[in-house]
């Protein structure tokens, strides 16, 4: 069985001011990210991870880059970016500019997974490179790679857990995420299962 612990990167100034960030916008942390970084090493430092895995976006590795730093060896996988938000990216969510960014979140969840913003990604096709980076995680030897640290984005992580779970992508917002909030997901044979829900508690001195 291999173990997941699945986070989403820290605060970046884009998240603080409300703003759409996406694949095409490579942010680095603030200070509260920073902070929220510290707390979640803290709370899991002792924990025996065998390998991290990040997107290709700073603000991922930045979130982990203590357990990095302690000798865990890593490795950065474009497959594991967020969603192309197209020409949404970098603009304010606000009801006069992220209409479009609203509308077509609204038909995802209503089950028109074929809507995408211009420029940007469809739910599918982020779960079919999703897909491809775990099909080279699971790859791994089991007795190398058991308990895995991976650090990726917020739309993405929704999606995840829905082709993980076997649910339609149009259930993606069933899964919140906070930044460093954290999932455990249990991989046995070719099921996976949800130990841990969006655990916060290691930042509630930062909230």
């Amino acid at each position: 069985m291999k173990k997941f612990y699945i986070v989403r990167h820290g605060e970046t100034e884009y998240n603080r001011k409300g703003m759409v960030q996406g694949s095409g916008i490579d942010a680095p942390l603030n200070e509260t990210g920073l902070q929220q970084a510290e707390a979640f090493y803290q709370k899991y430092k002792n924990m025996s991870f065998d390998k991290i895995y990040v997107s290709n976006l700073v603000r991922t590795e930045q979130s982990v880059q203590k357990f990095i730093d302690s000798g865990i060896p890593y490795e950065s996988l474009a497959d594991l970016r967020e969603i192309s938000w197209g020409i949404q990216e970098g603009v304010a969510f606000t009801l006069e500019t992220s209409t479009v960014y609203q509308e077509t979140a609204q038909k995802w969840a209503e089950g028109d997974l074929s809507a995408r913003i211009d420029g940007g990604e469809t739910p599918g096709e982020v779960a079919e490179r999703q897909q491809r980076a775990f099909d080279y995680i699971l790859s791994k030897p089991d007795e190398e790679e058991q308990i895995i640290l991976i650090c990726i984005h917020g739309r993405a992580i929704r999606i995840l857990l829905c082709w993980m779970l076997n649910y339609p992508l149009s259930m993606m917002d069933n899964f919140p995420h906070k930044n460093l909030g954290l999932y455990v997901v249990n991989h046995a044979g070719n099921q996976y299962s949800i130990e841990v829900f969006n655990e916060v508690g290691h930042l509630k001195s930062i909230d």
